[in-house]
This record gives structure tokens, sequence and C-alpha cells, in this order.
């Protein structure tokens, strides 16, 4: 399948893709602006020409005609596609709808595969895992004009539809059959994938799949059947093949496509994934007796007539007991120390202060964390707040190594190496 490979805030032009894909790409970013919906895409222009920007957003755009865009991240470009596509599988992991990535699978295929094909290998295979151990069926109540009787004879209907007939009995009974709401949901995820796949070994096992489930009728409703699966004990082994099928079906991440024209597509706003990235993984640097707790709610800026106006809510804080000792904020920004103010925003200080006086009464250290980079590899020295007792913080987090990098200077960040290992 024809396609290309992007990065985050990259411009694409007529020039770059073909030009029907280029007219509906414009067509897509003009009704994202009008309707100022999550822009994925934007209207711009280079070199004087017409242009589409692709923004935060990463995963596979798939547009109609089959044409593929793979956007990475934007921190990739130093580091080659397969690195990033590896990387981007391991953070889209601690998001709760792509925990069904098995990531040494995945990363097999990111190895020699665009994103998309990646995704819907890892479908397939979860599929795979449902057929290895059985589908589950249940007995679902019918009534019918049977030659035996079984179950409870319905007088009334029989009477009336059998009255010159003795070979026939109009009754109610339980039947046991697959049909049932996951398998439905199932066999159309499996429909859908293999009119996208390119792969042949992709198409190959979807059909042997959808052969198992020859019985079963898709999902004419699946908002509707994915509110009636209940994965009890008996279906445990459903839940990673629906998690994926929900995906594909209903378009957990923002969908592409307006009009008679729907392109499928899976795109994930990366400060969203970042924050669910260092969330996971930065509590296994916590000392003991501190806690971390992801999205904290329960202060306000202001309050009006009664009412909590504004909402602070920092990504992270770091408790002990009923304490909050740090406040902590994840941004998905490049940081260049070589760069006026490190390319830093005065608008996140604004809020991290904010944050310092309604969490720690204007008393201690709130941090920053950005991804690390070649141009940021260490702590920058502290900053410190004129008008109060907060610090600020701005710290690296590794991605590859899935780590806070602390200041090397400790003689000023005692709270922090007291927090952290």
């Amino acid at each position: 399948m024809a396609g290309i490979t992007v990065y985050e805030f990259d411009a694409l032009t007529s020039g770059a893709v073909p030009e029907r894909v280029f007219a509906w790409l414009q067509s897509q970013a003009l009704r994202l602006s009008e309707k100022d919906e999550q822009a994925w895409l934007r209207l711009t222009q280079r070199s004087g020409q017409p242009a589409v920007r692709v923004t935060n957003y990463v995963g596979v755009i798939h547009t109609p005609g089959g044409f593929q865009i793979e956007v990475l991240p934007k921190i990739g470009k130093a580091m080659g596609r397969e690195q990033t596509r590896q990387l981007l599988l391991d953070m889209l992991r601690c998001l709760g709808e792509f925990q069904p990535i098995k990531t040494d699978s995945a990363r097999l295929l990111a190895a020699r595969m665009p994103l998309w094909e990646v995704f819907i290998g890892e479908f397939l295979r979860a599929v795979e895992r449902v057929v290895k151990r059985g589908l589950r069926g249940a007995y679902n109540t019918r009534q019918g004009n049977i030659v035996a009787l079984r179950g409870k004879l319905l007088m009334a209907a029989h009477l009336r539809h059998n009255l010159c007939r003795r070979d026939r009995f109009f009754a109610e009974f339980d039947e046991f059959s697959v049909n049932r709401p996951a398998n439905r949901l199932l066999h159309s995820a499996l429909r859908r994938v293999l009119d996208w796949t390119r792969s042949q070994a992709h198409q190959q096992l979807a059909r042997e799949l959808r052969f198992v489930f020859a019985e079963v009728p898709e999902s004419a409703q699946p908002a509707l059947d994915f509110q009636r699966v209940r994965l009890d004990r008996d279906m445990g082994h459903y839940e990673d093949a629906l998690a994926w099928a929900r995906l594909i079906l209903q378009g957990e991440s923002p969908l592409t496509g307006a009009g008679k024209h729907s392109a499928p597509s899976l795109l994930f706003p990366m400060e969203k994934v970042f924050e669910a990235f260092v969330a996971r993984h930065l509590p296994r640097q916590l000392k003991q007796p501190y806690t971390l707790q992801p999205q904290a709610s329960s202060r306000s800026l202001v309050q009006h007539m009664g009412k909590d106006w504004f909402s602070l809510r920092p990504d992270l804080l770091v408790r002990e007991g009923g304490t909050n000792r740090l406040v902590l904020d994840t941004k998905w920004k490049l940081v260049d120390k070589n760069k006026d103010n490190y390319g830093l925003s005065q608008a996140d200080f604004y809020q991290l202060h904010a944050y310092g006086h309604n969490y720690l009464d204007g008393q201690g250290d709130v941090v920053l964390i950005y991804p690390k980079t070649d141009t940021f590899k260490q702590a920058l020295p502290v900053f410190k707040f004129q008008s109060s007792g907060l610090r600020l913080w701005v710290l690296p987090f590794c991605l590859e190594s899935k780590r806070l990098l602390l200041p090397e200077d400790g003689s000023e960040c005692g709270l922090l190496k007291k927090c952290f290992a």
C-alpha cells in the first residue's frame, strides 16, 4: 500500500502526496478549523504554496483510496524510523486502550512494517488467541415451530399454527449459540481489517479467522453490542481482542473522515501519551513512603458565587501520607539549552506557579518534566519564584531508560533526592 512517513508538525504539500490525497487533507483541515474540533491537521503555507501541517497527533492517517500517512513523534528525527516506531509502541502500551499491545511481537513487526500493519497484526493475533481457546457461546431463548417438542409448549400459538399439523410443536426453548455480542464484534472487526490490510500474511490470517466465525453474523449495532459484552471469568481471554475491536469499530482515538468518504485512522495526542508513559514508570523511582497520584483535581483557581472555577489539575503529585510534597507536570516539548530561555514557555511557568500556591501553600518544589534529547540531557539550574518560596525544576525524562534524570548537584535539591532513587 502506498504511503509516506512524516513527523509531528511536518508540513505536506501537493508534491509530497498524490493530488487527490492532498485535496482530501485540505478538506479535513478546513472541516476541523470550522468545527473547532481536535485539530490533528491544520492549513498552512510552505514557500508560498498551500500546505497542510500535522500537529501533535501521532499514529496513522488512512486516507480514502488506501494511501497511508504514518506520523511519528518529532523526537524520532534523530533516531531513525524503526527505533522511533518501537519507542512509540512502548509508549502507547501505557495508554489504557492500548495495553493489548504485546511488545515483543510488535517490535518485530515494527522493524519491517508501518504502524498501520503493526496494529492490524496485533489485533489478528489477539483474535487468534481467542480462537485457540475456543469461541464462547451462550443459551438464547427462542420460539419456533419445531418437529420435536423441547422446552415449553406455547399452547395458544401451537393451536393457531398447527391445528391441522400433528408433526409440529410451537414451543419456547433455549438454544446454545456462538451468536453473542463479543463474537459479532470480533467478526465485524475482522471483516474491516481485511479490507484495510495490504500484507499478504495478514490477509491470509484474517480469512482463516473469519472462517471460524462463519456461523456468527456481523454486528449490526457495534455500540449496542459493546454495551452488552460482559467479560466474566469464562470470557477473560476476549479482553485484548475486544479492546482492539473497539478501536477499529468505534474509533476511541480521533477518527478522520467526513461525508461520503470516511477513512479510519488511529491518532493519539503525544501530550497524553508522554504523560501516561511518565506516570507508568516514575513510581519505580519513588522511595518509601512516598506515593504518586496522577491527575489530582481537588483545587480550583478561583471561586465565584460559591462555585469553583478553573480546575487546577497537575499531571502528578508526590505525596507522603496525606501531605503533598511535590507537584509535577509533563510537557511534550523539546527543550534546547542553546536557545534563548531554553525554548521554555512562560505560560508553563505561570501554570506551575498556580499549582504550587494551591497544592504546596506557596512553599516547596514544583517540577516540569520534558523528554530527554541531545540538546537537553541534564536538569537545568533551579528557577526561583520571586514572589513566593517556590522553586521550579526543569528535568529530562529518558524515554529509553524510562527514568527521571535528577540534578547532578544535590546541594539544592534535597527533596528531589529524598523522594526519588
